[in-house]
């Protein structure tokens, strides 16, 4: 009895002390990531130019403007009551106009400060291109750091001299290289530089020297979160993307957040040695879908989550501003990520709409082509505003008309089409195969647009421009009239063609399957390190994604030649 009492009094011994051992290796570090708040401070009053029962008061920019303080208030609210948030991590854009409203900065100092006063959490931030200006702005570099000292720059143990980047111990663990990375002259684009590179690969490589794993902040995506980023959306990801992050990835940083594009994204690149860097974009704050990250980091596993904040308060909101209608809270109160996308949808909408006016395009009534972008503008807007499905005077009906057959879905018209797959990017994970309903959808009302579209240009306005820029007589041969006529009505071939340069970007816009989800995962920790199954990987993904685009690209074009 003695000798199985014994047994078990060392088996629990040895148990426990694995289980300090596990404890020990696996400490964790948790803390939230929330990007480009865009404060503004709320008007007294909603007035709003768009054309919509509920989001009259929507903008351009589809940004929560008068509700941006206290979405902000409730996502500080969510990190103090959270006992396991250690510290708030911000890449940038802390507010909107900070280059001019100094009043906004002022207010999100203050907010910060209550929220490290009251939770004894620390905030760690880095300057955005809506923070601080250039030259000619008052706001300066210097500005920002003397505002914002208390958010990270008084724990710096280094500084980059002439901009905000600066390093700061977060625990024991990790320490943060916090990179200013936008330029000094330009008001969006990003300032990266050898030195600036030199400079973060320099600061890993002493924090892996002090025991430290480097995480790196900044504001301009390091990697592409959207097809071609660097051709589509220069000015948000840094230049020479792939080299920096080459180097990056070298210097032993795992870690990188970034804000920016607005977009919900994890993208990673493989290095020529097998090491994984991972860049998170995180989305607006204060705009759909309303989200920040949250992380738990140990050395074997690094796992990450996107919260929403789903709710404000109203009554507050509503005692400062004024116009609110009791459905708009009713609304709000029922869900607010869910009305939030509705104001999503009717800002980017309008967005798109002000964009497709000759006035934006920048042709004058009276210059060439005038006419023939106008019709084709107008031919557009209108086929995108009519409702989706109906007997009469609806795309199913001109898609007939076309032998088209459009297949069914939910979504009233072109524009919510459109937008929902705008939303979709925004909240990240999007996952919309090339033969669904959707994208099938989408793809015919391109098909629809291009068939009706050319065919009236062809039969209006086609050859008077041409006559116009020519220099000719009124009218070209009827010869030539019937053969324009024949070959613009025939779009199909163009249409296969189209689809055949832009479906690798319309696959990855609406199939994320990089192997990293964008909002919910696990990925190795800075203690994982790589090997020669990494290198294989790397080039083995790289050749898949060649030959993806190329069947993409052929299967087209056997379509063409077999019209």
């Amino acid at each position: 009895m003695k000798k199985v009492i014994s047994i078990i009094l060392s088996a629990a011994l040895i148990f426990s002390l694995i289980a300090v051992g596990v404890s020990a290796d696996e400490s964790a570090t948790n803390f939230a990531v929330a990007s480009d708040l865009h404060y503004v401070e709320p008007r007294e009053a909603l007035d709003g130019p768009i054309d919509d029962p509920i989001y009259w008061y929507a903008n351009r920019r589809a940004a929560m403007e008068d509700e941006s303080g206290y979405i902000i208030d409730e996502f500080l609210r969510q990190c103090a009551e959270d006992d396991t948030v250690e510290f708030v991590l911000v890449p940038g854009d802390i507010v909107n106009d900070g280059r001019i409203v100094v009043q906004q900065h002022i207010d999100m100092a203050a907010k910060f400060k209550a929220f490290e006063d009251e939770t004894g959490k620390q905030i760690y931030v880095i300057n955005g291109n809506h923070d601080n200006g250039q030259a000619d702005i008052d706001f300066k570099y210097n500005d920002f750091i003397e505002m914002y000292y208390q958010f990270g720059y008084d724990k710096a143990i280094a500084t980059m001299e002439g901009n905000c980047s600066y390093v700061a111990e977060l625990n024991d663990e990790y320490r943060l290289i916090a990179l200013d990375s936008c330029d000094p002259s330009k008001s969006t684009e990003d300032g990266m530089s050898l030195e600036k590179m030199q400079w973060v690969c320099d600061q890993a490589e002493k924090a892996y020297a002090d025991g430290k794993y480097p995480i790196l902040m900044m504001h301009h995506n390091l990697l592409d979160h959207l097809p071609v980023q660097r051709i589509l959306s220069r000015n948000f990801i840094v230049r020479f993307h792939y080299t920096t992050a080459e180097m990056f990835a070298n210097a032993g940083i795992k870690l990188v957040f970034t804000g920016h594009e607005h977009c919900s994204d994890a993208a990673t690149y493989t290095s020529t040695l097998g090491n994984k860097i991972y860049d998170f974009a995180t989305t607006s704050l204060t705009m759909y879908p309303i989200q920040y990250r949250y992380f738990t980091a140990t050395d074997n596993e690094i796992k990450y989550e996107t919260r929403t904040v789903d709710k404000i308060d109203t009554d507050a909101l509503t005692a400062t501003v004024s116009g609110y209608t009791q459905e708009h809270i009713d609304m709000m109160n029922a869900g607010f990520n869910n009305y939030a996308k509705g104001f999503f949808k009717a800002g980017v909408q309008y967005r798109l709409a002000l964009g497709m006016t000759m006035e934006k395009i920048g042709i004058a009534e009276g210059e060439p082509f005038y006419n023939l972008v106008n019709t084709a503008v107008t031919g557009l807007t209108d086929i995108l505003e009519m409702p989706l499905y109906g007997e009469e005077g609806s795309v199913q009906a001109l898609a007939k008309e076309y032998g088209v057959d459009l297949p069914k879905t939910d979504y009233s018209t072109g524009w919510d089409l459109a937008m929902e797959l705008a939303g979709a990017h925004y909240a990240g994970s999007e996952n919309y195969p090339l033969d669904s309903d959707t994208i099938s959808a989408f793809f015919k009302i391109v098909a629809i647009i291009l068939r009706d579209d050319l065919a009236g240009i062809a039969d209006n306005v086609l050859l008077g421009a041409v006559n116009e820029l020519l220099g000719l007589e009124d009218g070209i041969t009827t010869e030539i009239t019937q053969l324009c006529t024949k070959l613009m009505s025939r779009a199909t071939a163009v249409e296969y063609l189209l689809l055949a340069i832009a479906s690798p970007l319309l696959y990855e816009f609406t199939m994320d399957n990089d192997g990293v989800d964008d909002n919910n995962g696990t990925l190795p920790g800075y203690g994982v390190k790589a090997t020669v199954g990494d290198v294989v990987e790397k080039y083995s993904d790289i050749f898949s994604e060649i030959l993806k685009y190329l069947s993409l690209f052929v299967s087209y074009i056997l379509k063409v030649f077999a019209i």
